[in-house]
């Protein structure tokens, strides 16, 4: 089954002005804006995936991460067909983007977490 992870993060560099990965970096502050696609749940079968990610959006202001975090909410949203090694069904919003607490105040992030169904292309 393919990673979501690695579908993902790299379609989310692709997609928007800002670094992809499935971990936060040691120089957050330096890379901002920053998006974190990381799995935290779901179910696979045999032949389909449906894991639960948690995309998390850091920015340098909230308004850049309100922004940003609403603006990867609606491209998922739609995201249909091959991507990285998988084919996407379905994509579902199950908690939208929501400000959530970092350890760096000077750091702003914004949490959502979606269902992707997807399988192996």
């Amino acid at each position: 089954m393919a990673d979501i992870e690695a579908v993902l993060a790299p379609w989310v560099e692709a997609t928007f002005d800002a670094t992809g990965a499935s971990a936060t970096p040691d120089d957050l502050q330096d890379r901002l804006p920053f998006i974190r696609v990381e799995r935290v749940g779901g179910s696979d079968d045999r032949f389909k995936g449906r894991p639960r990610v948690a995309v998390d959006v850091f920015a340098a202001t909230a308004d850049e991460a309100r922004t940003l975090a609403n603006d990867v909410r609606d491209a998922l949203l739609f995201l249909r067909g091959p991507v990285n090694g998988a084919v996407i069904s379905d994509v579902r919003c199950d908690s939208g983007p929501s400000r959530q607490p970092w350890a760096n105040p000077e750091i702003h992030r914004r949490g959502a977490t979606y269902t992707v169904s997807l399988r192996d292309a």
